[in-house]
């Protein structure tokens, strides 16, 4: 019960207060008194099996050592698993659904490894077909112009924002080109768990720490990417 007893009423007092608060309540009875405050209900932690924890452990080898992932606060849909192929694409290929917020890399034998990823919100989205040009380990993050003169305060990343667990690009990038042309969307990293299944980002596809190193690790440079 959230209402707070002072500690001065005799105890039969209180319990007889209590009892009647219950009757009033039973009988769908209106009272003059204000109704308790509502607490809201916090997040939601999801129970993490030992194997999904060691996924998203920390990684301290690491040049800017990664923190553990709380993955407990994303919804376990979203957590690496390696699934039957749904894309219908050949093994070697980088599959965002957008609908589902889901990232894919397609394998042999018909199976295909599943990443929980962050997209872009209304406005920014990109889809199409492209292939990753080139990967980076803790890349230099520059902000395209037009972003800048959106948003000001990137203004002291113009020339580009040195590396680390802070950097936009978070741990590893994977750059997505059409042809000859840089599209400016990126595969990168993010340690915002809240992030994972939502469309938040200014267009490009986020997966966390844990995910994207692993991710990167599998995809060679010159891979095709299909984003629906």
């Amino acid at each position: 019960m959230s209402s707070i007893v002072s500690a001065s009423l005799p105890r039969r007092a209180v319990l007889a207060g209590l009892s009647s608060l219950g009757a009033l309540a039973l009988a769908g009875c209106a009272t003059t008194a204000s109704p308790p405050p509502v607490v809201p209900a916090g997040p939601v932690r999801h129970a993490v099996p030992p194997d999904v924890l060691a996924m998203y452990a920390a990684r301290p080898e690491e040049d800017y050592p990664v923190p553990a992932a709380d993955i407990a606060m994303i919804d376990p849909l979203y957590w690496r698993q390696e699934i039957d192929n749904p894309t219908g694409q050949a093994a070697g290929s980088v599959v965002v659904d957008t609908t589902s917020f889901f990232l894919y890399w397609t394998m042999p034998n018909g199976r295909a490894m599943r990443y929980g990823v962050g997209l872009g919100r209304a406005g920014f989205e990109w889809s199409g077909e492209g292939h990753i040009a080139y990967k980076r380990k803790w890349p230099v993050w520059t902000p395209p112009r037009e972003m800048v003169d959106r948003q000001p305060e990137l203004e002291i990343y113009r020339n580009g924002q040195p590396p680390g667990l802070l950097n936009a690009l978070g741990a590893r990038a994977l750059y997505i080109h059409q042809g000859n042309r840089d599209t400016l969307y990126r595969v990168h990293g993010t340690m915002d768990v809240a992030t994972i299944g939502k469309a938040v980002s200014s267009g490009c596809v986020r997966l966390l720490f844990q995910d994207v190193m692993d991710l990167y690790e599998r995809v060679p440079s010159g891979s095709p990417i299909l984003v629906i």
